[in-house]
C-alpha cells in the first residue's frame, strides 16, 4: 500500500492507519517518503540503506515493537503522531531522517 501525500483525497487518517495496518510487525519496517511524494513502509530495505529517491524516512521501527500492524493502526494516538509527521515535513523536511517522537 501507498499513499500519494499529494493528493488531498489520498492522504487521510483513514489511509495512514491503513498503511500501518497493512505492514507485518514480524519484521523491520520503515517508512519513506519518495521525492514524489508517495509514502510506503519498506520492510526489505530499512535504515540508510538504498535511500536514492527517497525525500525523507522515519526512524526503523524494530520487529516485535509494535508500530506497525493491525494493533498500532488501532491506536488513534499514533496515528495522528504518524500523519502530524507526514503532513508537517511533505515537502520540504528539514532533514531527511525524522524522529516520530
Amino acid at each position: 500500500m501507498q499513499i500519494d501525500l499529494g493528493c488531498p483525497d489520498s492522504f487521510t487518517l483513514a489511509a495512514v492507519r491503513q498503511l500501518l495496518a497493512s505492514a507485518s510487525d514480524d519484521v523491520h519496517t520503515q517508512l519513506r517518503v519518495t521525492k514524489a511524494g508517495i509514502a510506503y513502509i519498506s520492510s526489505g530495505v530499512i535504515g540508510g540503506v538504498d535511500i536514492d529517491g527517497v525525500l525523507f524516512r522515519l526512524e526503523t521501527w524494530a520487529a516485535g515493537s509494535g508500530y506497525v500492524g493491525k494493533i498500532a493502526a488501532s491506536d488513534e494516538v499514533w496515528v495522528m503522531q504518524v500523519f502530524n509527521a507526514l503532513k508537517e515535513n511533505w515537502p520540504n523536511p528539514p532533514y531527511d531522517y525524522i524522529d516520530v517522537y
